[in-house]
């Protein structure tokens, strides 16, 4: 193998950016297949080449990928996915799609186990590792026994709606829990809503266990703590992370893809519970996740090991090194401003973050384009969300003059 053999990326997010130029820049040619809604990587200097993603159902999305193989004779090169439910289609499909790819995500009898949350916390249950107390509620009466405050959330995000599409909905009360199960009742089927303690804390609380496994084993790994989100409470996503030294979170994630025999790479959630001193599994994600280029600026390149592992090289065993940091900046601000002024946060401290070693997000002297494009692009999503949720008749969102 040499590095004629590609890539082909689902999604033109923040992960697909990453993915290309960690590829990009050892000469591995990148392609990326995303909507016309969702083009950050497409920016790059490090993807030549971009393609439509065809809306619809798993099974025409898997011939899509396989009319491309044939149509582009991109025959062996690898295919990345950068969501939930790209790896989900990936994985569910990997033996049709090998015919012609190299699938990056392990097969669906292993996923599956970090695709759906509820199938997260029976493997926990089963591998001795904390997770918050849980409650899968199939009727309102299941709900007595849930404690205050608490989260609903969806087991899986197969389908995207307002429910599906927030990382969590907060309540505080009886009532509360109530109403909020009833709308999420009409969003998806009762059986895929979680209710569960709400842990106190924010990102600071929040760690990662990182890695790329072979059959459950992990050959690269460093431990992260997502110090802060945005937004604050429920962040989407985490907008500044620097690499500790965790081993409590070490030996409970290796028992979990160990279990499972889990190839690939993956980042194991967990938030640190100040009431009991235990780490709590939250999620596993089976796919790239949006500090990864951090591990990169520690030594351990998650997307270019995993390419090399895809395409039959050895991969040394390897641990990334503790104190380096990554931050993206248009969400980092804003959360370091509101912990500000919650006086969770001195002015002085939030810029000795940022002192070296740290990775930006999307700023990168050989590929300025995306950095430049970051926040008019960061605005223009969250408004093209707020008027698809606005034309879906869902009243939210203000500013949007669309109609049904």
């Amino acid at each position: 193998m040499t590095e004629t053999t590609g890539a082909l990326v689902i999604g033109g997010n923040l992960n697909g950016l990453s993915i290309a130029r960690s590829l990009g820049r050892r000469g591995v040619p990148v392609w990326v297949t995303s909507p016309p809604s969702i083009k950050l990587a497409s920016y790059s200097r490090y993807t030549q080449r971009t393609l439509p993603w065809l809306n619809g159902d798993s099974e025409a999305q898997a011939a899509y990928l396989l009319e491309l193989a044939e149509r582009y004779h991109l025959n062996q090169w690898v295919l990345f996915p950068t969501s939930d439910e790209s790896a989900a289609l990936l994985s569910k499909f990997h033996s049709a799609l090998s015919r012609h790819f190299r699938v990056s995500t392990p097969t669906w009898d292993a996923l599956r186990w970090a695709y759906d949350k509820r199938l997260t916390y029976r493997l926990a249950a089963e591998q001795q590792v904390a997770y918050p107390s849980t409650v899968y509620p199939a009727t309102e009466a299941d709900l007595r026994s849930v404690n205050f405050p608490a989260i609903l959330k969806p087991a899986t995000h197969a389908t995207i709606n307002r429910f599906t599409a927030d990382k969590a909905w907060p309540v505080t009360n009886r009532e509360e829990l109530l109403a909020r199960f009833r709308e999420a009742r009409e969003l998806i089927p009762s059986d895929l809503i979680l209710v569960q303690e709400r842990i106190p804390g924010g990102g600071e609380s929040q760690f990662s266990y990182a890695a790329l496994c072979c059959d459950g084993q992990p050959i690269a790994s460093l431990t992260a703590r997502r110090t802060r989100q945005y937004p604050v409470d429920f962040g989407y996503s985490s907008s500044f992370v620097e690499t500790l030294d965790v081993p409590e979170i070490v030996g409970p994630s290796q028992r979990l893809l160990a279990a499972i025999r889990y190839t690939g790479i993956v980042e194991v959630e967990y938030k640190l519970d100040a009431r009991d001193g235990r780490y709590k599994l939250l999620d596993i994600n089976p796919r790239l996740w949006t500090w990864s280029p951090l591990g990169g600026r520690a030594g351990v390149d998650f997307p270019y090991l995993l390419w090399q592992m895809m395409v039959g090289r050895a991969v040394p065993k390897q641990t990334g090194r503790t104190d380096v940091r990554w931050v993206r900046m248009s969400t980092d601000v804003p959360a370091a401003i509101h912990e500000i002024l919650r006086g969770r946060l001195s002015v002085r401290a939030y810029f000795r973050s940022l002192g070296r070693p740290i990775e930006f997000a999307l700023m990168a002297g050989d590929d300025p384009l995306p950095g430049l494009l970051d926040l008019p692009l960061f605005a223009y999503k969250h408004f093209h969300n707020a008027c698809e949720t606005v034309r879906k008749g869902v009243p939210s969102a203000k500013g949007c003059a669309i109609k049904s």
